[in-house]
């Protein structure tokens, strides 16, 4: 029984937005916190950051936050919303043994929460740290991790993995 970090689109242009009721920097300080957590107790971290299907080009801020992936971590490029879709990850998790996943990141009814809904139709259990994740408003992000998460896993906050 292995639970995995999955950190969500933290990514400079994404960060940058004026989130609520966290911080894209307060999110990203608490992400990293988690994932050494992670790592120190020798479970998985994966690094999700998006990038846009048919352009020559990604817009600037599109990589990952500065020192944010280290080595082992997993990295998964996807091209959706949720982070399963079109890509590895269910299968680089399984090989791993893992059956729960950890969601954070950016942003709370987008990107979290579609990955969310996948990990679960993939038959994973599901933990929602609250505050290591913020939306485009702060009542969207309340709404959604109060009342959707639930039906879906555990909510908890960042201290609790420290």
């Amino acid at each position: 029984m292995t639970s995995a970090l999955i950190l969500i689109d933290l990514m400079p242009r994404i960060i940058a937005l004026p989130l609520a009721p966290h911080s894209g920097d307060e999110v990203l300080a608490r992400c990293r916190t988690l994932a050494g957590s992670f790592r120190a107790s020798g479970r998985p971290v994966v690094m999700v950051r998006v990038e846009r299907p048919h352009v020559a080009e990604q817009p600037p801020g599109s990589e990952f936050a500065e020192g944010l992936v280290e080595e082992g971590d997993i990295v998964v490029v996807k091209r959706t919303v949720g982070a399963f879709h079109g890509t590895d990850l269910d299968e680089r998790l399984r090989r791993l043994g893992v059956n729960t996943v950890v969601l954070a990141g950016l942003v709370t009814t987008m990107g979290v929460e579609s990955t969310a809904r996948a990990a679960s139709d993939h038959g994973y259990d599901l933990e929602f740290v609250a505050d290591a994740m913020s939306g485009l408003a702060a009542d969207e992000h309340e709404f959604t991790v109060q009342r959707t998460f639930p039906r879906f896993g555990e909510v908890r906050k960042a201290a609790d993995y420290s």
